[in-house]
């Protein structure tokens, strides 16, 4: 479509009398497999293509989508969202197209459409078979690997025109092993903003028997213990904690709505002086990375606390303009249908100076986290409870057993106050996040750090709380 045509379209979508209004094309060519039970069972490709507009007149905002994307059915879709919206005041005039210039250059060695689906399965039989061998008390693997190439087209009324191609690869293995009437699992993932390059620079073999070898570890493991206790996360773990306990928080949206705990503390401290955490949208090759955001925004880094004190939010357009600020760089969706959001990108709490090693040896006794499973968080006071994959005792600085069932339960904010100790180091993890109904891929990663004193649940504890976001990685 040209220029010409979208502004005519936009201009349909002002008719009504609006503050905005914005087009989003997407072309999605994707691909995924599913292997189960020894076999492949699902083979997936297809293409979806559609545009949304959104229509924005004061706090009010309209969203119509279609995937008829012939001219005249644009402006019709344009037209409804207009109506959505409505608000009297004089028609805006559309700003001149300008792009603005972005921050980063992806370079895709290996694009996954060019590819033969052949090459793929071959790919996915190895690593379920690299699973498989572990150990005979492997019982299931089931393997994914999925592919999308994204282009898109964004324009907006205040003259931004952007046009961008995003490529994502991920893998993920899920194992479950048993002995007599106890079965465990183990998990591991990776993928990014990469082509088909991921499963030839990455150990795959490496990571399939990771994830069995942790499923065969909790056969073995005693019952975690339970009460208050320090707790090392390494960075082996993820970001699950800053992710969830922080991340969310710090999204503008919440924030405005009085969602989070860290509405109107600007400029506060609310963590211990050795925390810093970042969200950044141009880290090369990771799961969340791109060169503009679904608003057409450069991405960009953005310190969101910095040696403990609150130094700003995650916004898009629509709540950067309600606080007076600019955008940086998260308004995100899911695809056409959906509407932008503010949403976390490549989140982390910076490293520090320790020695990981060094930090373990250190430590008296604890729980030393090695995996992070599934969880829970209330946004509004930053309370959580979140699953432990992998864990082992530590007793004079070394890990004496690995334990099973634990659980880690306590607060963001002050989880945040109580780190002692940051590492050097920073493990990366990487998901699909939910939010309103809406997923898109982040990474997430944190060094490893001492909790000085955190609840643990393990055989026999009571400890609960009550959460409203619930999500794996």
């Amino acid at each position: 479509m040209e220029k010409k045509e979208i502004s005519e379209i936009l201009k349909k979508a002002l008719n009504s009398g609006a503050d905005f209004a914005e087009l989003f094309w997407e072309q999605k060519e994707s691909s995924s497999i599913s292997c189960e039970e020894n076999r492949i069972e699902r083979i997936n490709s297809g293409i979806d293509e559609g545009v949304g507009i959104r229509v924005i007149a004061g706090e009010n905002t309209s969203y119509a989508y279609s995937n008829d994307l012939s001219f005249s059915r644009l402006l019709e879709v344009a037209e409804i969202a207009a109506k959505g919206a409505r608000k009297s005041q004089e028609v805006l005039e559309i700003k001149e197209f300008q792009t603005p210039p972005s921050l980063l250059k992806l370079e895709i060695k290996k694009p996954p459409h060019e590819i033969e689906i052949e090459e793929k399965v071959q790919s996915v039989l190895t690593v379920n078979e690299a699973a498989r061998g572990v150990d005979n008390r492997i019982r299931q693997v089931t393997v994914n690997y999925s592919d999308a190439r994204q282009k898109v087209t964004i324009a907006n009324t205040d003259g931004v025109f952007v046009e961008d191609l995003r490529t994502r690869t991920r893998l993920s293995v899920h194992a479950v092993a048993a002995e007599g009437d106890l079965v465990q699992t183990g998990f591991q993932s990776l993928g990014g903003s990469v082509g088909f390059e991921l499963l030839e620079e990455n150990d795959v073999i490496e990571l399939a028997k990771t994830a069995a070898q942790r499923a065969i570890l909790m056969l073995s493991a005693k019952p975690a213990p339970s009460g208050k206790m320090p707790v090392v996360l390494t960075g082996k773990a993820g970001g699950t904690m800053v992710h969830e306990a922080c991340g969310h928080g710090l999204e503008a949206d919440l924030v405005q709505k009085g969602l989070s705990v860290y509405a109107g503390r600007i400029g506060q401290e609310v963590a211990s002086p050795l925390i810093t955490v970042v969200d950044d949208g141009l880290l090369k090759g990771k799961f969340g990375t791109s060169c503009y955001d679904d608003e057409g925004t450069p991405c960009r880094k953005n310190v969101l606390i910095r040696d403990g004190v609150l130094e700003n939010y995650m916004y898009d357009l629509k709540t950067a303009k309600r606080d007076q600020v600019s955008s940086t760089g998260n308004g995100r969706r899911e695809s056409y249908k959906s509407r932008p959001i503010p949403r976390m990108r490549n989140t982390y709490i910076a490293p520090g100076k320790t020695d990981p090693e060094k930090i373990i040896k250190d430590t008296k006794e604890g729980l030393l986290v090695m995996a992070m499973g599934g969880g829970q968080v209330n946004t509004l006071n930053g309370d959580y409870v979140f699953d432990v994959a992998e864990a082992y005792l530590i007793k004079d600085g070394e890990a004496i057993y690995p334990v099973r069932g634990a659980t880690l339960t306590g607060n963001g904010p002050e989880t945040l106050r109580l780190v002692d100790i940051v590492g050097n180091d920073l493990g990366f993890t990487i998901g699909i996040c939910g939010k309103e109904g809406q997923g898109v891929p982040v990474s997430d990663a944190q060094p490893t750090m001492v909790v000085r004193e955190l609840i643990v649940g393990g055989t026999g504890g009571d400890s609960t709380t009550q959460g409203k976001t619930i999500r794996r990685l």
